[in-house]
């Protein structure tokens, strides 16, 4: 695993901050709530692009599997969140998946290609994150952590693999655009803690700890 969590360090333009490895700490009950919900959309939008794309049969097949294992994790995270009294509830998306998808194109091929590329950059940073967080971890939440590296790495390799094949051509240049937001929006302050948000200031992170 860690060949392939060096892949994923050098393939992000950053690493996740320090100051927002202090806000999970300090926030875990809602870092387990919207981690649920992200393996969730994750699920969702695997799903939503075997609906679109139907005679595409790589990303068929390597979708159909993302969203099984994802579905999965989402039920992992509640289990984990039952055994600690954490209720699943609803909880407002932060800037990143959408601060992301605003480069996307609008018409295909170009359209496809971005989505997966986003796709790719959000499953990278989950495994960074994943990594980041378990060695400050209680046992029982590390391992569970450090037992999603493996399949976060998969899947961030197999939607850029998807994204080549559906553009046909280098790929470099667009993913460059999308890595340039990204590292905006992990590094720069934010104002809820979300598991993909960036860093959040000690006064704004005192406003949530009742969320």
């Amino acid at each position: 695993m860690t060949s392939a969590l060096d892949a994923i360090h050098e393939f992000l333009p950053c690493r996740t901050p320090q100051r927002w490895i202090e806000n999970a700490l300090a926030n875990q009950d809602l870092m387990l709530i919207d981690h649920a919900h992200c393996e969730k959309k994750a699920a969702s939008t695997a799903l939503s692009l075997m609906y679109r794309y139907v005679d595409n049969t790589s990303l068929l097949n390597k979708m159909s599997r993302l969203a099984r294992e994802e579905l999965r994790h989402f039920e992992q995270v509640l289990a984990i969140m039952k055994k600690r009294g954490v209720t699943y509830d609803h909880l407002t998306p932060s800037r990143y998946a959408a601060g992301l998808r605003k480069e996307v194109r609008a018409e295909d091929p170009g359209k496809l290609v971005d989505v997966l590329i986003v796709g790719a950059i959000i499953e990278a940073r989950s495994c960074e994150r994943f990594a980041a967080l378990a060695p400050h971890l209680d046992d029982r939440l590390a391992e569970f952590y450090n037992s999603l590296l493996k399949s976060e790495a998969r899947h961030y390799q197999d939607y850029l693999a998807l994204a080549e094949q559906a553009a046909g051509e280098p790929i470099d240049d667009r993913i460059a655009t999308f890595l340039a937001i990204e590292q905006a929006l992990i590094e720069t302050p934010d104002t809820e803690f979300r598991f993909h948000s960036g860093p959040v200031p000690a006064v704004a992170e005192g406003l949530q700890q009742g969320v």
